[in-house]
């Protein structure tokens, strides 16, 4: 299990919003080939027929790419998510091929367009809470640059600080590893995106991972919203 707190402040500054968790356990993500493979290229298929001639201007018309565009825009950023499918659909890229849990993190969000995180939930110290920049939080990010938060940013921290905000993603402390047996994934949805389709992007993890881990472990599944 892990000790999961929401905090007031997020309550209020996001309703409508949503938290997907998922903790995974019994894991071996080494880097090798593995039926996941198969999938993030059916994936990249499906998605090219899907969304073949679509411009940008369209692509921003899909509701939960709306929902995310009118977060970032608040912060002067743009939907790394709505980049990485412009990459594959527009740009004819390939999906990352890093090692399985995080290429699952990959190929799921490609699936719903929904920001997921994932950290090595051993990595994590102590209680884990959500909720929002004051704008005096700083962090070293996972390329390593030590990056001062905005205010108003939905955000993770354990006892040792922040691991990941929004905008900024990720922190260089916890990132899933080669050597990573349990991962938490973290999925942080605005408002105008379903509770429903969270519990799905959550599910589509979990097949994903069932892909190459048939006896992993659900130690916790749900979703929390304002």
């Amino acid at each position: 299990m892990v000790d999961i707190k929401i905090l007031e402040d997020w309550h209020h500054k996001f309703p409508g919003s949503h938290i997907g968790m998922l903790l995974i356990g019994n894991v071996n993500n080494s880097k090798r080939t593995t039926p996941l493979d198969a999938r993030k290229k059916d994936i990249e298929s499906r998605l090219r027929d899907k969304y073949a001639g679509f411009s940008r201007a369209d692509l921003l018309s899909i509701d939960t790419l709306n929902a995310y565009k009118n977060y970032y825009k608040k912060f002067k950023k743009t939907y790394h998510v709505q980049l990485q499918l412009e990459s594959v659909v527009l740009k004819g890229k390939s999906l990352p091929n890093v090692t399985p849990l995080v290429d699952v993190n990959f190929a799921s969000e490609m699936e719903t367009l929904l920001l997921t995180a994932g950290h090595d939930a051993d990595l994590l110290e102590g209680p884990i809470s959500i909720g929002v920049t004051n704008g005096s939080e700083s962090f070293t990010q996972i390329n390593g640059n030590l990056k001062m938060l905005k205010a108003g940013d939905m955000m993770m921290k354990d006892e040792k600080g922040v691991v990941c905000s929004i905008i900024y993603g990720q922190d260089k402390r916890t990132p899933i590893s080669p050597k990573t047996k349990r991962a938490l994934y973290v999925t942080y949805v605005p408002e105008g995106i379903s509770r429903e389709t969270v519990i799905s992007h959550l599910d589509k993890i979990k097949e994903n991972i069932l892909l190459f881990a048939s006896d992993a472990e659900i130690e916790y599944q749900e979703v929390l919203s304002a």
